[in-house]
């Protein structure tokens, strides 16, 4: 990669058009997303900017058992939902998900357009709940399967007699 690809200054940044995403299961989780770690090489880890207009969410409420993900709220105003409980956000806050803590989204119900920075980590393995619809995510090397939560059932434990492996 040519080094002069891994800085990219903010007239560049304010250029980029940006790519507008819909959440897979919340048809009201629209946002621009301008990733900057994409646009530098980032492999590892996700580094985005987010737009989002008034009356829509960042995303869909979920919990990561594996990844973690932080936001930092550039402008604008929004409520974050976490384990069910209501925050107000602005411009300077942060937020930090440690994996397999707590779900969390963020619902745009102000009358101005929400800027957030949002970075999380990229692992080939993690595992998600979506706890309002009832859903687990497993990703597996590129392969997802969602299925329902009420559908997954305990694991078997097997005791292997001693000295077998």
């Amino acid at each position: 990669m040519d080094k002069h690809n891994l800085l990219l200054k903010a007239a560049d940044i304010t250029a980029m058009p940006g790519e507008k995403r819909i959440h897979f299961l919340n048809p009201n989780a629209v946002r621009i997303n301008k990733s900057l770690g994409d646009a530098v090489g980032l492999t590892q880890i996700g580094v985005h900017i987010i737009s989002v207009k008034p009356g829509h969410d960042t995303t869909e409420y979920h919990k990561h058992f594996y990844e973690e993900e932080c936001i930092y709220i550039l402008s604008g105003r929004g409520t974050a939902i976490i384990d069910d409980e209501r925050y107000a956000v602005e411009p300077g806050d942060f937020l930090g998900f440690p994996r397999g803590i707590t779900a969390h989204n963020i619902v745009n119900d102000s009358d101005e357009l929400l800027q957030c920075l949002v970075m999380g980590q990229r692992l080939e393995h993690d595992v998600a709940d979506y706890p309002d619809k009832n859903k687990r995510l497993y990703r597996n090397n590129g392969q997802w399967d969602l299925v329902d939560i009420t559908d997954i059932s305990e694991p078997q434990r097997i005791v292997l007699p001693a000295g077998e492996d």
